[in-house]
């Protein structure tokens, strides 16, 4: 399969222009493009149309607007609009005079939201046992501003993990986000390491794919293995699931007979922890934030993306099967943003999906 790349678009090959991998939608052919000159763009929701006579409207032109945002060059931007592969609000656009509202309008890039309002930002963090998921405490414990005293905006998480519970937290400014991203009713899916008590055995994976009755309701895990490591004592276990209930990753494994010694989160939607270190913050990169938009719309209208599912990594990309960790897969590009801060140690759990001893 060939591979595409994330990287500055450039328009002297025009069919080979690569967006992120997550930008999967179908190119348009001919047959779309016969007849669609005279398409006109509706404001999602609201009827009010975008200018046909791109003189009269209010705005930003198109092909700006993605420049803008990272999306290619000015040049290739105007490409992929000409190609049918840019949407307005749910319609194709093909003429380059075409003008939009960033922060009413929405784009999309073969399907993939574009982010255009610049103020708002979006980070990943690894979040290490001992923190609270808030920016302050009554008890006086550790919490979220010893590592964004650097980020001039004021964020918030999206969602939260436990204290005793590490790993990937998503940090915005962008509260609609933070809420269809957060909100148990959007059910985006999270993935978990969790080394339980005991040996886990293939009845037990299967009992957790199969669901079973919790005091709260019935659960199941969309996705259940037991990694390396299994014994009498413990076992690695990774866990895939919709459901934003609280604690639910423990309640889950200790219905099975197997209580969670230690639990990381790898995994929110399409963003996989990767590489990043326990403690350490950065910006997300625009393929990044692209699917984590996509991802929020779709949890929203209960719409799944369209095209290849593909998880978006943190620094080196990894395909977390048990001790190869995250060995072996070929990096994005362009790199992941800037890391905030760096400090603290893998937990044991992160450490042994990794290979480590």
């Amino acid at each position: 399969m060939k591979k595409t790349k994330i990287t500055e678009f450039s328009a002297a090959d025009l069919d080979a222009i690569a967006l992120p991998d997550d930008w999967v939608g179908a190119r348009s052919g001919a047959k779309q493009r016969a007849g669609a000159a005279n398409h006109a763009v509706t404001a999602a929701g609201t009827g009010a149309a975008t200018a046909a006579d791109s003189s009269a409207a209010e705005g930003v032109r198109l092909q700006k607007a993605l420049a803008s945002a990272g999306v290619a060059s000015r040049r290739a931007c105007e490409t992929l609009i000409t190609r049918g592969r840019v949407r307005v609000n749910g319609q194709v656009v093909w003429e380059l005079g075409t003008k939009i509202t960033p922060g009413t309008d929405e784009v999309r890039v073969d399907g993939v939201v574009v982010q255009l309002d610049v103020t708002q930002r979006y980070f990943i963090f690894n979040k290490p046992v001992g923190v609270v998921s808030s920016m302050s405490d009554d008890k006086g414990r550790r919490d979220l501003r010893e590592f964004t005293a650097a980020i001039s905006e004021r964020v918030y998480n999206v969602g939260r993990l436990d204290y005793d519970t590490s790993g990937l937290l998503i940090l915005t400014n962008d509260g609609e986000l933070a809420h269809k991203l957060a909100h148990p009713k959007f059910e985006v899916a999270k993935t978990y390491l969790a080394q339980v008590r005991g040996k886990v055995t293939p009845a037990t994976i299967q009992r957790l794919k199969t669901g079973f009755e919790l005091e709260d309701g019935f659960i199941k895990a969309d996705h259940a293995k037991a990694l390396s490591g299994a014994n009498e004592r413990s076992t690695l276990v990774e866990l895939t699931l919709h459901s934003g209930r609280n604690r639910i990753v423990r309640r889950m494994l200790a219905a099975v007979g197997h209580p969670v010694l230690e639990l990381h989160r790898k995994q929110f939607g399409p963003l996989h922890l990767g590489t990043l270190r326990t403690g350490e913050i950065r910006e997300l990169a625009t393929a990044e934030r692209g699917a984590l938009l996509t991802a929020a719309q779709a949890a929203a209208t209960g719409k799944q993306p369209g095209g290849k599912k593909r998880q978006i990594t943190a620094g080196r990309p990894g395909d977390g099967a048990g001790a190869q960790g995250m060995r072996g897969v070929a990096r994005s590009k362009p790199r992941a943003g800037k890391v905030i801060k760096r400090g603290g140690q893998q937990n044991g759990a992160q450490q042994r999906q990794r290979g480590g001893k």
